[in-house]
């Protein structure tokens, strides 16, 4: 191979910060290279990416492969101890050319592999300029990094460091130069973005920054969020969701679990009557949102009750698509010292609990059929409506915005009449 290559696991932050690596490592005078921007979240997510990694030396045993991301920053050893692995970078050092300027030998020690400092030394998000996010039509714009908070079960801010807010003149700035890239809609994402701008001077909220965005870039026609924590959305944000067009009627909660001892467990900030009063609230203000959830099943101590209890609290949402992540205990987090749950059992909750989710997603693609809906065409044969829900468009011409009624759905995704938007 030549060039730089970079494979991206997890979140839709990793997928913006995977454009800044490639620009960063190329602008080194990196070649013939193969970058890993890794995910943490669970031991999924690090099995997959190591099974990547040996993959990837089979199939091109002459490329230098470098791994980073969280699992590089939570689990520097357990890469560099691989013989496929040329050097580990550091969430930080990711982002600067210098580090790849000044990458290791081939054939040097474990430890001298790893190129790795402390996240939490950071405190500063510096704005990273891209002009296109490969691959896809909709552009992701990073707003806030790290994590204050510290749930039971979460290795994640260990992997990137204490909250830090990106200034909104630069936020600004970048979304301009996305859409004059060609971009109809904007993703505004973070690992906690709902902890947007609390230390920034005036501390200006994700919902104020939001506002400002569309504001100042009028040119943007879709701006959406990613995974939000709705115990901190501010009253702005609320404003955006009944008034602004332009705001895109889809949220997707970190609500973790339905049962309120455990969410207690898991230190999490909100109570299940917390999360149904917002979906409540944001229902009465756009009767045409619709909401995605994590959840988590097989919480340690968690019993069959309180396994249930998230199931109903996704029924009183009214979630429409349920995203359900068997419990991973991560070494050196709270929750893998409490009492375990059989591992059998922990994968026949999530299944249960996906069941349920199931029967939510297909109520959802019912109440969608009949509707008049805006998509947004992708590069897979799909599109999204506004509220993110996925429709099949083949042949539709990527990246155009079209009107099209839902003829129905097959349980995985809505159906239209191709032609007939074609000719629209």
């Amino acid at each position: 191979m030549s060039g730089v290559e970079v494979i991206t696991f997890g979140c839709r932050l990793n997928t913006y910060e995977s454009e800044v690596m490639r620009a960063e490592a190329k602008a080194a005078g990196l070649n013939n290279a193969i970058l890993f921007n890794t995910c943490a979240v669970t031991a999924e997510a690090t099995r997959q990416a190591r099974q990547a990694i040996r993959r990837a030396r089979r199939e091109n045993p002459n490329a230098r492969i470098i791994v980073t991301g969280c699992g590089a920053q939570t689990e520097a050893d357990t890469f560099s101890a691989m013989p496929e692995v040329d050097a580990v970078l550091g969430n930080e050092e990711k982002l600067k050319s210098a580090s790849y300027r000044a990458l290791p030998d081939f054939g040097v020690s474990a430890e001298e592999k790893i190129r790795v400092n402390d996240i939490m030394s950071v405190t500063e998000t510096a704005p990273q300029m891209v002009n296109a996010i490969d691959g896809h039509v909709r552009a992701f714009l990073q707003v806030q990094n790290g994590c204050d908070h510290r749930c039971t079960f979460c290795i994640i801010p260990y992997g990137r460091g204490n909250s830090r807010s990106v200034p909104m003149g630069a936020v600004v700035e970048q979304a301009r130069r996305l859409v004059e890239g060609g971009y109809r809609e904007v993703v505004l994402t973070g690992v906690d973005a709902t902890s947007y701008g609390a230390d920034l001077p005036g501390t200006p909220t994700l919902g104020l920054l939001a506002k400002t965005v569309l504001k100042q870039v009028p040119e943007i026609l879709r701006l959406r969020l990613s995974s939000i924590d709705s115990i901190e959305v501010d009253p702005h944000l609320m404003d955006l969701i009944a008034n602004e067009p332009r705001f895109m009627p889809h949220l997707h909660l970190s609500l973790q679990h339905g049962d309120d001892l455990i969410l207690k467990r898991m230190k999490r900030r909100h109570l299940s009557a917390d999360a149904i009063r917002f979906c409540g609230d944001a229902r009465r203000l756009r009767p045409e949102i619709a909401f995605s959830a994590d959840m988590i099943a097989g919480f340690p101590t968690e019993t069959d009750e309180a396994a249930e209890n998230s199931a109903r609290l996704a029924e009183a949402c009214g979630i429409a698509q349920l995203h359900v992540f068997p419990y991973s205990p991560r070494p050196g987090t709270p929750a893998a010292r409490m009492p375990q749950i059989d591992r059998a059992l922990v994968k026949a909750r999530a299944a249960r609990l996906r069941e349920r989710g199931e029967v939510l997603y297909a109520a959802h693609l019912n109440r969608m059929t009949g509707t008049r809906q805006t998509l947004l065409i992708e590069n897979n044969g799909m599109a999204h409506t506004e509220n993110f829900t996925g429709v099949a468009t083949p042949g539709l011409k990527p990246r155009d915005l079209v009107s099209a009624t839902i003829a129905g759905h097959n349980g995985r995704h809505l159906i239209i009449d191709v032609e007939a938007a074609r000719a629209a």
